[in-house]
């Protein structure tokens, strides 16, 4: 057999697997979102009677809230396949372990992100965003978004054996979030002032490039370390 479709074929199975857990269990679907709507939603009315100062901290408080709504569903990425014993059996698979890290990491994004990015432009009119803030916003959601699952499922790795770990890894990851967050922002205000915000989305992109090439691998050393 081909081994590229045989690994494509694992690759397509994890994911599946992951998307049915995920439909199962709609809180994991839920959660997260209402938690990035709830926080837009708070700020929205708390400074609703200063539309200008809406306008001015929409993109840094739609990514805050995406970036806290993303923390906030990681550590179930391999917790429950720890405990229930699967993964154990995902790291002694005869398929490389980096593929079947990358299936659940997309699978994640999927369920999280994907429909966050999805009701942002909803969210961004209840923030008085400026017209020209969308496209940028859009543009570094769908870039950012999938770094910050990436660079989250390390954490997850690292700190998958603790019982009680979500402090540690929130200490861990957040660091790591920081430039996404800086540049994320920076482009859609820079959008709002029709200002060139290109830069910014190829450095975004740089870096989820990097994070995709380099994460899947990271992932998987530090599972095999914190299941031994």
């Amino acid at each position: 057999m081909n081994p590229a479709l045989s690994y494509r074929q694992a690759f397509n199975t994890i994911l599946k697997r992951d998307l049915k857990i995920a439909l199962r269990h709609r809180d994991d679907i839920v959660n997260p979102l209402l938690f990035f709507i709830i926080v837009i939603t708070l700020f929205a009315i708390s400074v609703g009677a200063m539309p200008n100062v809406l306008m001015t901290i929409a993109p840094g408080v739609i990514w805050v809230a995406a970036l806290l709504s993303t923390l906030l569903s990681l550590e179930r990425l391999f917790k429950n396949d720890y405990q229930d014993g699967s993964l154990e059996q995902l790291l002694l698979s005869p398929c490389p372990v980096f593929i079947l890290v990358l299936a659940k990491i997309v699978a994640h994004w999927l369920v999280t992100s994907l429909p966050l990015i999805l009701l942002a432009p909803l969210l961004a009119m209840m923030m008085n965003l400026h017209p020209d803030g969308y496209l940028a916003l859009f543009l570094t959601l769908l870039l950012g978004t999938p770094i910050l699952s990436l660079l989250g499922a390390i954490g997850v790795a690292l700190t998958v054996a603790l019982k009680k770990g979500g402090v540690l890894l929130s200490l861990l990851i957040l660091p790591l979030y920081i430039p996404v967050l800086i540049l994320a922002t920076a482009a859609v205000e820079a959008a709002t002032m029709n200002s060139p915000y290109q830069g910014h989305l190829a450095i975004i992109a740089a870096l989820f490039f990097a994070s995709l090439i380099t994460a899947p691998f990271a992932v998987g050393a530090a599972l095999k370390v914190s299941t031994n």
